[in-house]
């Protein structure tokens, strides 16, 4: 059973998801993060939802403040931000009798996944897909343009996905607050990376470096010919099935 649903951040804004429970009685549950500027309803993360939901467990895809059918803006969007409303999607869940928790995202969401996983004892089990992993410096992807835009005006406009968007130089002061090598190195919750080895926006070996910084807590599936989005509908399947796998395994 699929189902729209609210639930509010920090902020007191609301958030929307859609929330997919099982008819059987619920295993566990998987809260779900999309890209930078996506919405929930990217196909990777339909997909996903819809086969965990076929596998007895529960998900719970929501757009994060500032994008999609959520309230806020996306120019006070932060990665704290968005960490804290991962934990509230957390907590809904929760709230919806889910018994166990694990968390998934897809490129940033990934990183917020992984970052929110790290401030939750509860959280089981995790999986990044197309996540930027190996360290976060988002200044380094400015322009000289927009670099002296930030400066001058503590601010940067762009466009993305039909939209006018812009981040304040708050989001990359509080980007430079996490070390994300060090929190791979020292996460002890079970991380599967599942990365396209023709990702055009993050390239593959970022995966390979994330893992290599905490082998024994982390496993890595590159997928052959595997773009940024998943957009192969038979490779999107393929991946669907993998984080299924991997979370029934946690789960038991």
């Amino acid at each position: 059973m699929e189902t729209k649903v609210q639930f509010t951040n920090d902020a007191g804004e609301n958030l929307v998801g859609n929330l997919h429970m099982p008819e059987q009685p619920i295993r566990y549950g998987i809260v779900l993060g999309h890209c930078f500027t996506c919405s929930r309803h990217t196909g990777i993360l339909r997909q996903i939802s819809q086969d965990l939901t076929a596998a007895g467990a529960g998900a719970l895809r929501f757009d994060f403040s500032g994008n999609g059918q959520s309230e806020g803006t996306f120019a006070a969007s932060t990665y704290s931000k968005q960490i804290g409303e991962m934990k509230s999607a957390c907590a809904f869940m929760g709230k919806q009798g889910v018994p166990r928790m694990g968390l998934a995202g897809h490129s940033m969401g990934a990183l917020i996944a992984l970052l929110a996983a790290s401030e939750m004892p509860a959280v089981e089990a995790v999986c990044c897909l197309a996540g930027r992993l190996s360290g976060m410096d988002p200044l380094r992807f400015l322009t000289s343009a927009q670099q002296t835009e930030l400066q001058q005006k503590g601010r940067i406009r762009f466009a993305s996905r039909g939209r006018d968007l812009q981040l304040t130089s708050g989001f990359f002061a509080d980007a430079g607050q996490f070390d994300l090598p060090q929190t791979i190195q020292a996460l002890q919750t079970p991380l599967l990376i599942i990365h396209g080895d023709q990702d055009e926006i993050v390239p593959v070996d970022e995966a390979h470096r994330a893992r290599d910084l905490n082998p024994e807590y982390i496993k890595l599936a590159v997928i052959p010919s595997g773009d940024h989005m998943f957009s192969n509908s038979d490779q999107r399947s393929d991946v669907a099935k993998m984080v299924v796998q991997w979370f029934d395994h946690h789960f038991g």
